[in-house]
């Protein structure tokens, strides 16, 4: 499984030659970062990715980069994300509301799973 953290540093010290984005799977992005190394604007663009993997949060990260993972069912729902229970909590709130509305008449039935099929 790949690590935001091992992305992070790789991108703040080899991210002018692309080695963050070889690491991450994306071969071409990685060929074209180490093609034009000479010229710095992939210097540049590392740094924007540091920042963007140093701010990503691991679920966001997970479904990114791991995703073909879990789809094959390498891992398990916990080693993928530390906040599953949150997020279904999140979930399941919204659905609440939902009905809430649905029950208010503010929705009406179809509406209401529309929605709820959107939110799973």
């Amino acid at each position: 499984m790949k690590s935001r953290s091992t992305a992070v540093i790789l991108a703040l010290l080899l991210g002018g030659i692309g080695i963050h984005r070889f690491y991450l799977g994306e071969t071409w992005i990685g060929l074209f970062y180490l093609l034009f190394c000479w010229t710095f604007i992939p210097l540049f663009f590392s740094i924007i990715d540091f920042f963007c993997f140093l701010f990503m949060s691991d679920l966001n990260f997970n479904r990114r980069y791991n995703f073909t993972r879990i789809k094959v069912g390498y891992y398990s729902e916990a080693e993928l994300d530390n906040n599953y229970e949150d997020n279904s909590k999140v979930l399941s709130s919204e659905i609440e509301k939902l009905h809430q509305l649905k029950e208010k008449g503010i929705l009406s039935e179809s509406e209401f799973q529309k929605a709820k099929s959107k939110l799973l």
